[in-house]
This record gives C-alpha cells, sequence and structure tokens, in this order.
C-alpha cells in the first residue's frame, strides 16, 4: 500500500471577508504543481461563507460536483430549473456536462454556512447537465463507511458518470474499521471532517487527508470520536 499524506495546515488559503476557503488541491490563486489531485478527484474546497453571501450564478462544464454541506444550509438555484435548499445532512451532486448555470449563496442572512465542495472529473464528456441531492439520514449507520455516491443510479445515495464511491461515517472512538475497494484499480482519498483517526501508520486529525492505492482495502484505527469522508476514484482518466 502507498499513500501521501496533506496536513490541514499544508492546504491553499483564500480570505475574501464573505468567504473563508481552504484547497486540498490547487485552485484559483492556490497553485502547487505536487497539489493537482488526486487521480479524477480535482477540488476539494473546505468553504465558510457568511450570512447572506455566496456564490452568485456561474457556469461549469464537464465537471461532477458535489456539495456537502456541514453546518448551516445553502440555497441553490440553476438554469436547468431546480431551485431549493441543501441542509446539514445532505448531499447535492450537479453533472455539468454540456454547460450549466448555478448559484449557492447561504440560505440564512444571520448564520454562517459551512461546505465541501468536492469535483471529480468525469468518464462522458458533453452530458446533458442533471441534478441530484438526497438526505443522507436514512442510509448512515454508526461506525461505518456508508456510501453516498456511486456510479449506479439505482445505488444508495447520489450517482455521478464516473467508476466512483464517496462513503461517509461517524465513528466512536475505539473503533477499527475496514474500507474494502470497489475496483481494486482505483484509489482512496481520505478527508477527516472531524476527529482523529489512524491509517498505515499515519495519524490524521480534523481536515487532513490522506491518499492511498496499491492496495485492495485499508483499515482505520479512530483515537478520538471522527467524522470520516472516504472517496473512492479511478487514479487515470
Amino acid at each position: 500500500m502507498k499513500t501521501i499524506y496533506h496536513a490541514a495546515d499544508s492546504r491553499g488559503n483564500a480570505n475574501h471577508g464573505w468567504l473563508k476557503s481552504r484547497h486540498t488541491f490547487s485552485f484559483a490563486n492556490y497553485y502547487n504543481p505536487e497539489r493537482m489531485g488526486f487521480g479524477v478527484l480535482r477540488v476539494i474546497n473546505d468553504d465558510f461563507v457568511i450570512g447572506g453571501q455566496g456564490f452568485g450564478k456561474h457556469s461549469h462544464r464537464d465537471m461532477e460536483i458535489i456539495s456537502i454541506p456541514l453546518a448551516g444550509k445553502l440555497a441553490h438555484g440553476d438554469s436547468i430549473g431546480n431551485e431549493g435548499m441543501i441542509e446539514t445532512g445532505e448531499i447535492q451532486v450537479m453533472s455539468a456536462g454540456t454547460g450549466i448555470t448555478h448559484s449557492e449563496m447561504n440560505g440564512s442572512r444571520e448564520e454562517a454556512v459551512r461546505f465541501l465542495q468536492i469535483w471529480v472529473m468525469p468518464n462522458k464528456m458533453s452530458v446533458a447537465p442533471r441534478y441530484q441531492q438526497v438526505h443522507m439520514g436514512t442510509i448512515m449507520t454508526p461506525n461505518e463507511f456508508n456510501q453516498v455516491l456511486s456510479p449506479n443510479a439505482d445505488d444508495a445515495g447520489v450517482w455521478i458518470h464516473q467508476d466512483a464511491w464517496f462513503s461517509m461515517g461517524e465513528f466512536d472512538e475505539g473503533v477499527t474499521q475496514t474500507y474494502q475497494l470497489n475496483n481494486p484499480n482505483n484509489g482512496v482519498y481520505i478527508f477527516v471532517i472531524a476527529g482523529t483517526v489512524v491509517i498505515d501508520g499515519n495519524i490524521l486529525s480534523t481536515r487532513d487527508g490522506l491518499g492511498v492505492w496499491d492496495t485492495k482495502h485499508f483499515t482505520m484505527e479512530v483515537k478520538e470520536a471522527a467524522t470520516v469522508l472516504v472517496m473512492e476514484v479511478p487514479l487515470s482518466m
């Protein structure tokens, strides 16, 4: 098994006043030639947006865009007719395909919103734009890696145009859990939302990341109650 560790404080930093963002991989004004992504996983942005602010209308093409609110709620609108709120405990995906315009604003004028925005490069170009939003509460079992995204429309969670699987879990201190890859040729990027875990001797704390490949599984030991996002993706297009 091979690994690459990214400490939380090694991420790119952007402070626009209304938006504070940390970038795991190169994005916007943050450029690091050694941090261009992990396989087809291109962006992990950890965004904090103050009340009443957000991302106005802007466009995307040929990208799978996943948003996961961690605190607060997002007001979403797009050019294919979707309008509504994305709340903590939900996951949203847009397949930008031939082109989509959207906005994501803080759904509250008083409270801040914190969310992850993740970009995955698709395995099909120029698809019809699509939108999907799912509440994860019914598919979350404590102390398990719970699938929340896959390539299959009939699976639990959302789906995307890529041979990728995302899983989330909330784990108690002292738990040991093993993740089995769906495709042994894939790699896995583990992002610790909160808490402390150990994987292959690497101690990961809040907002640390670890890329893992050349293995069919990995085992995680939970040292402090943790919330973990696992992103299994192809290592090449």
